[in-house]
């Protein structure tokens, strides 16, 4: 196999070209093999397999730099820098990551994993290359979708005025952008990549800015872009001063090796226009590629999950209830940053199409357009994941909250996320929502109360954030469903000993750790925190006064956490009283199975239940040097 003989970077370019292709279906079937395993991005990374390929075959690595925007796609990029290896554990706990990683090799020179961010970095290391009078190639590659995100427009406002070489690859696998049209563009855009048109380009360029006539380089190139106007693509970025190449087939290596080699001769911004094919070389993907975005493993043969879902997850809740509520409520409307799918609005648009908004990957507009919504006298309801909301906290605080409008976020993938590691973990939102006055905050314990949560959500005349995590939801304690009431805790089990307050998801797990407890002896009480802000205190004086030890659970971080917060209150008011808090380290978590995660970072079950018989040890000890029995 020619993918054997590439062990490291630049490998590839001792590949003959009449050898490119076959490389290229030996790359697409090895993706295919090893993701069907390990799951993860696939129809991404096999439609930008040739664009790898080229952006290799024309550049130095790691001298020169590539800058993956998002980096869902930089499979093909880890393969031909020499981590085929890494892929037997790709995104499993530590082993190889699913985005680039700086500290994972040389050759990636960013680190990323959110969207539209590709070309503020790649401006940051052109401008650090020329002020340290280095000079390499930098290339940032984007795709159409990321081009929906605000922040790719305001770092091209910024490129424009670059004097020095910084070439944007816009991966375009969805026509986002118009297409090539007629032959005359075709031909004209032939003849401004020609070296001899880049040449003379160059040579009049240089000779008049020696000359100090920049105005009249400017008057030229404004003439010239009024004509250009009328029949070439891509004039949007140009008339912001970025100069735009293609549209190019993006699996034709040839012809994207031809157009990089001419954008490196820019002394300017320059924006390659590729068009490629999402899920290409692998039929299911190409068919379904929203399905295949972020796969879990897959036959190979049919593209189907090898293990079905049978449950239903609390995405899947939250889309019926959203239904429901779209029918009972003529004022409630939904809102998506590009994710209808992973959010579970589909359903929704498809019933109530004028009452749903995609707006693209734009979260802070998202937050935005919906205040606006509300304030005109509509109820929405902003769908989004845990750690995309963090990039719209200006906007929630300034725009919602201050005016303490009714606006409902729907946070999933809270808490542990798993494979996608530390950009992707919704280990922040506790923290970083409740530090924001009129916010208010609510998690359910199973999926009969994410469904009564968001009812009274979508009833409260003020911001309400509902945030609960990935996967199957959890149908136990059914039995136990009072009636939502503000601000207020719901007692599980009322015993005394130990008390467990658990947020969310944690109260599965505090079932768990109950009964391991009641097997040594102890009795213990469990409440369901519902709701982190405002904090129910009236249900943590009762706790204090019959307990010994308080126990708070949550899959958050530290600081600024529930945790914290009853920490505070009992420094306040119950000084003194014996508390144990659970919670996720202050640190980033990398990739891996969520449950060997909890256990490494000491929120399973297990090794919660041995950190409190450790206190309650130690409590004992020193009560009894004391003479008072516990």
């Amino acid at each position: 196999m020619i993918l054997e003989t590439i062990e490291k970077e630049n490998d590839i370019k001792n590949v003959a070209p009449e050898d490119w292709n076959l490389l290229a279906e030996e790359i697409r079937s090895f993706l295919i093999k090893k993701i069907s395993v390990t799951g993860g991005h696939l129809g991404s990374n096999l439609g930008a397999v040739e664009l790898t390929m080229a952006l290799h075959l024309s550049l130095n690595l790691p001298q020169d730099k590539i800058v993956w925007d998002v980096g869902h796609q930089s499979y093909t990029h880890k393969l031909l820098t020499g981590r085929r290896s890494g892929f037997e554990s790709l995104r499993k706990y530590g082993g190889m990551s699913g985005f680039p990683k700086r500290k994972e090799s040389e050759c990636d020179c960013f680190d990323t994993g959110h969207s539209s961010t590709s070309i503020s970095a790649g401006l940051g290391l052109v401008k650090a290359r020329d002020l340290r009078n280095e000079n390499h190639t930098v290339i940032s590659v984007i795709g159409d979708g990321s081009l929906t995100g605000g922040m790719a427009y305001e770092a091209l406002n910024n490129a424009s005025r670059l004097k020095k070489n910084f070439i944007i690859v816009l991966n375009d696998n969805n026509m986002s952008i118009s297409e090539n049209v007629g032959g005359v563009s075709k031909y004209l855009n032939n003849i401004r990549t020609a070296d001899k048109y880049l040449d003379m380009k160059e040579g009049i360029y240089n000779s008049l800015m020696e000359s100090n006539l920049e105005p009249i380089v400017t008057s030229i190139r404004r003439a010239k872009s009024s004509v250009k106007q009328l029949v070439i693509p891509g004039m949007f970025f140009e008339d912001m001063g970025i100069t735009y190449l293609g549209p190019v087939d993006g699996h034709n290596i040839n012809a994207m090796m031809k157009v990089l080699r001419e954008a490196k001769r820019c002394k300017s911004a320059v924006l390659v226009h590729v068009i490629t094919q999402k899920g290409k070389g692998f039929a299911p993907a190409e068919k379904h590629p929203a399905r295949f975005h972020g796969a879990e493993p897959f036959d190979v043969e049919t593209g189907l999950p090898l293990t079905p879902k049978t449950k239903s997850s609390y995405t899947d809740v939250f889309s019926t209830v959203m239904c429901k509520l779209g029918d009972r409520y003529q004022d409630v409307v939904a809102i998506t940053a590009a994710m209808p799918d992973g959010t579970g609005l589909k359903r929704f648009r498809n019933m109530y199409p004028d009452r749903f908004f995609d707006v693209g990957i734009a979260e802070e507009h998202a937050v935005t357009f919906a205040a606006g919504l509300a304030a005109g006298g509509m109820h929405p309801v902003v769908a989004v994941y845990s750690s995309f909301l963090q990039r719209a906290y200006d906007q929630i605080l300034h725009d919602v909250c201050i005016q303490n409008l009714p606006v409902t976020f729907a946070i999933d993938r809270a808490g542990l996320v798993g494979s996608d590691g530390e950009t992707h973990q919704g280990i922040f939102d506790l923290s970083y929502l409740s530090s924001i006055p009129n916010m208010h905050i609510m998690a359910p314990k199973n999926k009969w109360e994410l469904s009564d949560m968001l009812k009274f959500a979508v009833a409260f005349q003020g911001p309400v954030a509902l945030r609960y995590p990935r996967g199957e939801a959890f149908d136990g304690l059914r039995e136990y469903r009072e009636p939502i009431r503000f601000g207020k805790a719901e007692w599980i089990y009322r015993e005394n000993d130990i008390a467990l307050v658990a947020v969310g998801s944690m109260v599965k797990t505090a079932l768990t750790v109950r009964e391991a407890l009641l097997r040594k002896g102890f009795h213990c009480s469990i409440i369901n925190a519902r709701f982190v802000k405002p904090i129910d205190t009236e249900i943590l004086d009762e706790a204090v006064e019959n307990h010994d030890l308080i126990v708070t659970m949550e899959e958050n971080v530290a600081s600024g956490g529930f945790g914290e917060k009853v920490r505070e209150y009992f420094d306040r008011h119950h000084f003194g009283t014996r508390l144990l808090a659970v919670h996720v380290p202050d640190e980033y978590v990398e990739h891996g199975n969520v449950d060997i995660l909890r256990r490494e970072l000491g929120i399973d079950a297990e090794t919660i239940g041995q950190k409190i018989m450790e206190q309650y040890k130690e409590m004992s000890h020193k009560d009894s040097r004391k003479g008072t029995k516990i």
